[in-house]
């Protein structure tokens, strides 16, 4: 997957990661994208770690799930350390 596929998958799984979680989350679409693209990264490293998952394919089911499902871990992290600042 080229380098434009992976920011565009990272922005959409961190879009999507943000319309899964309740509440209301903080950062505009570059925290999104950021979060998304690190989400993708880590959601990629562990289907390949953990399912020996090959994530080539942009249009692969398999890979959008891995992004959004990371994305959806970097968001909660994410939140956890905004949320005890602002306490």
């Amino acid at each position: 997957m080229g380098f434009i596929a992976f920011l565009i998958l990272g922005l959409i799984a961190g879009a999507i990661a943000k319309l899964i979680l309740p509440g209301k989350q903080g950062g505009g679409w570059f925290i999104t994208l950021l979060l998304g693209v690190v989400g993708a990264l880590l959601g990629g490293w562990l289907g390949s770690v953990l399912f020996d998952a090959p994530l080539e394919e942009f249009w692969s089911l398999q890979t959008w799930l891995l992004a959004i499902g990371g994305s959806l871990i970097v968001l909660l992290i994410y939140g956890l350390i905004v949320g005890r600042r602002k306490r």
